[in-house]
């Protein structure tokens, strides 16, 4: 049976301010390349066939195609404007995703997830129709209640990464029904997975790899680095 045709949808809408820079966290440089363009070649050099898609907002847009030019960076992508928040921005790009294929949705500032991964979660939604990528809880964990905190058992939890990955017909009937949700059930969904399942989805889990980190802070960048330095290595 021949491979079915994939999609990923790479989401980049950060401002920065956790990292206290002017310039979006997708922007900064790691060995001297923006994050989101190690974060696009990972995908590439996983499969040269697959499609890109790249949301961005649009005041972003301009920036981004000056950095392109800069760096020389010549990839296959399609560029689309984003939404008002990720789930929007998430839909505009499901736009241009056709039915029968697999879809992948990814964070742009997720430069480390590893080419075994990305095989893991096209894989399983080939197979089961949905996989997301997760890796175990190494700390303990306590849960707060009304009258104190408790501990929890923590093989029962896990920590959740991307690409999530979907049959493409079933993830945009699920992101269909977002119009009816009520603010406080949109605040609850927190990923594509969280908008799957609440549109009745199955999710699948596979391994993740633990390098495999969501710049957000300047420590998880300065962590990035070295482990984007060691890899090279």
């Amino acid at each position: 049976m021949s491979k079915q045709e994939r999609y990923v949808v790479i989401v980049a809408g950060g401002k920065g301010t956790r990292m206290g820079s002017d310039v979006p966290k997708q922007f900064l440089p790691i060995c001297g390349i923006p994050i989101l363009m190690h974060t696009i070649r990972r995908f590439l050099e996983y499969d040269k066939s697959l499609h890109v898609l790249l949301v961005l907002p649009s005041s972003q847009c301009k920036q981004w195609a000056k950095l392109c030019e800069k760096h020389e960076f010549r990839e296959e992508i399609v560029v689309i404007e984003g939404g008002e928040s990720r789930l929007q921005s998430v839909e505009n790009g499901l736009r241009h995703v056709p039915d029968g294929v697999l879809v992948g949705i990814h964070d742009g500032v997720r430069p480390l997830v590893s080419r075994n991964t990305i095989e893991r979660c096209y894989q399983g939604a080939e197979r089961n129709g949905s996989a997301i990528p997760v890796v175990s809880l190494t700390d303990s964990i306590r849960e707060e209640g009304e009258n104190g905190t408790y501990a929890v058992d923590r093989s029962r939890y896990h920590l959740v990464q991307t690409p999530q990955v979907f049959r493409s017909a079933d993830l945009k009937s699920s992101y269909s029904h977002l119009s009816t949700m009520t603010e406080e059930e949109l605040g609850r969904l927190t990923d594509d997975a969280s908008v799957y399942e609440k549109a009745g989805g199955v999710i699948y889990l596979v391994d993740g790899n633990r390098e495999n980190i969501k710049i957000t802070t300047p420590i998880d960048l300065l962590i990035a680095e070295v482990l984007m330095k060691k890899g090279r290595n």
